[in-house]
């Protein structure tokens, strides 16, 4: 077991872990980030970012979390690239195990983000951030005049293809079924609107691609598997997120679909423990309020450890 305590651990990246990191660096709390394998989140998978403030230019999602992590590591931010396998919140310190080896500290920030749930079509690794998306608010704005898909029932996707008609020439809901989730009002706007068309019974089978990227896809029909091509140059999966909280074990209160709950601010139910970003945020998910969480999330965290003397 290491045997310094640590003021601070951070657990996870992303907008939300480096920024937290940067506050806490800055207050001269000496943290120590456990980034994971995947450093730097799920904006590693996207290739424009247009909608950050302070970059008119726009930023490549890769680039942008290099200089966030350059500039935390700047203030005194320690970063290791490993995942954190599990965690004591029991005791005080707590205790965080990482490839076999037991670190303690006094505070510990969770900025594990959520994972997009992927079709895992064929031919769909080759073109996430390419054509393929998850989010339609970062990266609809690069399909004006262009057709696109989304595929999902539930409110979000109704949302996202609502939101993507502002750009995109048409958008085609895909659903597996006639039985959506959506709410009544979501699911009648999208029908409603001129620029959408809605296909239920249909599943991607797989995504077809040319040198400039995603041309559209195999859909298949769930009742009989007939087989159907649809062109498109964009598609946006939006059949939901999981925070990625399994390493967590219970050992604090998550709701029903396992997004942590915070009680005073930023702070979880155990005392000391705080979380930021999309491993807590189901409603906006952006970069933006993530590194916002993670700047309230390191200023509860100092508050909370100039409490304790």
């Amino acid at each position: 077991m290491a045997d310094n305590i640590r003021n601070v651990i951070i657990i996870g990246s992303g907008p939300a872990g480096y920024t937290a990191g940067l506050y806490t660096a800055r207050a001269l709390l000496d943290p120590l980030m456990f980034a994971g394998y995947m450093s730097g989140g799920q904006l590693m998978l996207t290739s424009d970012i247009e909608n950050f403030p302070g970059y008119p230019e726009g930023i490549g999602g890769p680039e942008m979390m290099l200089q966030l992590r350059e500039q935390a590591e700047k203030f005194g931010l320690e970063v290791e690239d490993k995942n954190v396998e599990k965690v004591n919140f029991s005791e005080w310190p707590f205790k965080v195990w990482v490839e076999g080896e037991i670190f303690q500290s006094k505070s510990i920030i969770i900025c594990t983000g959520a994972e997009s749930i992927w079709l895992g079509a064929e031919g769909e690794e080759e073109q996430k951030g390419r054509g393929i998306s998850t989010c339609a608010t970062c990266d609809g704005a690069f399909f004006r005049d262009e057709e696109v898909l989304v595929i999902g029932g539930g409110d979000s996707a109704m949302e996202e293809a609502t939101f993507l008609t502002r750009f995109a020439s048409k958008v085609t809901i895909i659903h597996r079924s006639d039985n959506f989730k959506a709410s009544k009002v979501m699911y009648e706007r999208a029908f409603n609107n001129p620029k959408i068309e809605i296909k239920t019974f249909k599943s991607i089978k797989s995504w077809n691609s040319n040198e400039k990227g995603l041309s559209g896809a195999i859909l298949e029909d769930t009742r009989n598997g007939e087989i159907e091509e649809i062109y498109c140059s964009g598609a946006f999966i939006a059949i939901g997120h999981k925070p990625i909280t399994k390493f967590l074990d219970g050992q604090i209160e998550i709701d029903e679909t396992g997004y942590i709950l915070t009680k005073e601010h930023t702070m979880t139910n155990i005392h000391g423990v705080f979380a930021a970003g999309d491993v807590v945020d189901t409603r906006y998910r952006q970069a933006i309020t993530a590194a916002g969480m993670g700047c309230q999330a390191a200023m509860d965290a100092e508050k909370w450890l100039e409490d304790q003397h």
